[in-house]
């Protein structure tokens, strides 16, 4: 009995890895943690100015609902408030992306 449920619960967390796990492409911005989606398109020289300030990047949808924590905020250095098209893979439980790839729009 011990051994069925330690199966079942291995199988369960190798889905749960495995239903975050894979790369999207996906288009929006990339913003600042303090203004989010609100410059998303017409505030670049305010999300610059608030990452140099100390404030992470992060990534807005393209609808401008969701905003994700960038787990690699290197990868998008050079494009501060800017529209871009991403290859990433989210972790939903987090709220967080991993950016493999940036390309501006």
């Amino acid at each position: 009995m011990k051994r069925a449920f330690a199966l079942l619960l291995a199988v369960f967390a190798f889905g749960a890895i495995a239903a975050n796990a894979g790369s999207v492409t996906i288009n929006g911005w990339i913003s600042d943690s303090k203004c989010g989606a609100k410059h998303t398109g017409t505030g670049a020289e305010c999300v610059k100015k608030c990452i140099e300030s100390g404030m992470e990047p992060v990534f807005v949808d393209e609808e401008k609902k969701q905003v994700w924590a960038i787990d690699n905020p290197a990868s998008v250095k050079n494009f501060y408030g800017a529209h871009v098209n991403v290859m990433a893979t989210m972790d939903k439980s987090k709220k967080t992306i991993h950016i493999e790839s940036v390309m501006g729009q």
